[in-house]
């Protein structure tokens, strides 16, 4: 138990979410519990991660969600196990949204992307079809996003574009994708800065500079590819070219690194195979197989086409700089993800001394 790494979880508290400031103690090494010194709360040292108030050891939940993580069947865990279906579904959710905090705070931050390639699967649900978008960092394999939705429509490509957007540098950007129309208007929309002039009205968007926008669009006869057609929809062709080879090398335009992304995703989660059995009932549920798929690629996962000059590998978090070593499944089970910074209620009249001494501890110069 370290309490110089760990931070208050209390979202009452001025302290919460700041490590190293001397606020945390020991309560309990017994029951594993800390205590902050500013709000005189405890709170375990599980709490806010997958493990948190489980009677089963951590090793074994870890080994659970390993299993579910790289498509072991939820029946096959509860007959070698002895785990009730309820349960071992509870966990898998858990860790779900688990990924999804893990997502959205380490990797939804602006960096420069290079090369975006996006794709959709379709996804057969009980009492209908559903659709999965996908968006990833071609130069590191970083999957970047994901959207579920029940319409193949512009609301959910508008979706992942921004989180793209949210993750991406205003730098020369490449997007890829197939012959879906609303891509490009979604792009065009999302990749926009409003410029503040101070004059009434809604100010002007302005659209970023030299962001391209790619398609490949394949032609099928007899459910076989029979031509291939690369369209240039934004940008010029040497911007274009550049951009391509700056992240994937040689070759031309294309999407197989999402389709080989999206390969991953249907042998990993049992509800994406081809004319299988194990149907999802809810979108949710595939949402938080999509998150836990999703994070267990970024983090723990070595990629071998980023093996380095020693044939060492890493995974694409590595490679984004991210994190400096191979997660394992414990470990991004028991991340805490901080909660965001206490700001100073907004209040009529003159703070009070003691509201002053606080923000002055906890925000420094925000406050």
């Amino acid at each position: 138990m370290d309490p110089t790494t760990t931070f208050c979880p209390n979202m009452a508290c001025p302290a919460r979410g700041q490590t190293g400031q001397g606020n945390i103690g020991i309560h309990s090494r017994t029951d594993r519990r800390f205590i902050c010194t500013q709000c005189r709360k405890t709170f375990a040292a599980t709490y806010g991660t997958v493990l948190y108030r489980l009677r089963t050891a951590g090793d074994l939940v870890a080994l659970i969600i390993t299993l579910l993580a790289h498509g072991c069947p939820v029946q096959a865990i509860v007959v070698a196990f002895g785990f009730d279906e309820r349960t071992v579904a509870a966990w898998g959710a858990r860790a779900g949204r688990q990924g999804q905090a893990v997502q959205e705070h380490l990797v939804e931050h602006p960096r420069d992307l290079g090369q975006v390639q996006a794709d959709e699967i379709r996804v057969k649900r009980q009492g209908g079809i559903v659709w999965m978008a996908l968006a990833m960092m071609v130069s590191t394999r970083l999957w970047l996003a994901g959207e579920v939705s029940e319409q193949r429509d512009m609301p959910l490509i508008r979706r992942l574009i921004e989180r793209v957007r949210a993750s991406a540098l205003h730098r020369p950007l490449l997007l890829c994708t197939d012959g879906l129309c609303s891509s490009m208007r979604a792009l065009r929309e999302t990749f926009r800065d409003p410029v503040r002039t101070g004059a009434h009205g809604r100010p002007r968007l302005r659209p970023w500079r030299n962001v391209c926008l790619a398609q490949v669009v394949k032609r099928y006869a007899q459910r076989r590819v029979v031509d291939v057609d690369r369209r240039i929809v934004d940008g010029t062709p040497a911007r274009v070219e550049t951009l391509r080879r700056r992240a994937q090398g040689a070759g031309v335009i294309n999407t197989a690194y999402i389709e080989r992304l999206n390969a991953t995703f249907r042998e990993r989660l049992a509800s994406l195979t081809r004319r299988g059995r194990a149907l999802a009932r809810r979108t949710l549920t595939l949402q938080h197989g999509m998150y836990l798929i999703g994070t267990v690629y970024n983090f723990c996962t070595p990629h071998t086409s980023l093996a380095h000059a020693g044939g060492k590998t890493t995974t694409p978090a590595m490679a984004a700089g991210i994190t400096d070593h191979c997660w394992s499944v414990q470990e991004l089970l028991s991340y805490h993800v901080p909660p965001p910074r206490w700001t100073p209620p907004k209040q009529r009249g003159r703070p009070s001394h003691a509201l002053k001494r606080i923000t002055k501890r906890w925000c420094g110069d925000h406050g």
